[in-house]
């Protein structure tokens, strides 16, 4: 992403990346919009691509794993 990015275009750029992270958008908006303009003030933490990876949503990856004990059970 373009370093000279506005908070808007951040934003809307998490909001297209995952549309269904609801939540996960609106404590993005809540944290950037504290952290904007120290951003701004310290461009360095942004040419690192620091925001991206803060971003970053978690994900879970659930599955069943069925075994069989020494005894078949």
């Amino acid at each position: 992403m373009d370093q000279t990015y506005s908070l808007e275009s951040f934003l809307n750029h998490v909001q297209k990346r995952d549309p269904n992270q609801t939540e996960f958008a609106q404590a993005v908006r809540e944290v950037m919009t504290t952290l904007w303009p120290f951003l701004e003030q310290n461009p360095k933490y942004r040419q690192m691509s620091l925001l991206e990876r803060l971003v970053e949503p978690e994900r879970v990856i659930q599955f069943r794993v069925v075994w069989v004990d020494d005894r078949n059970q």
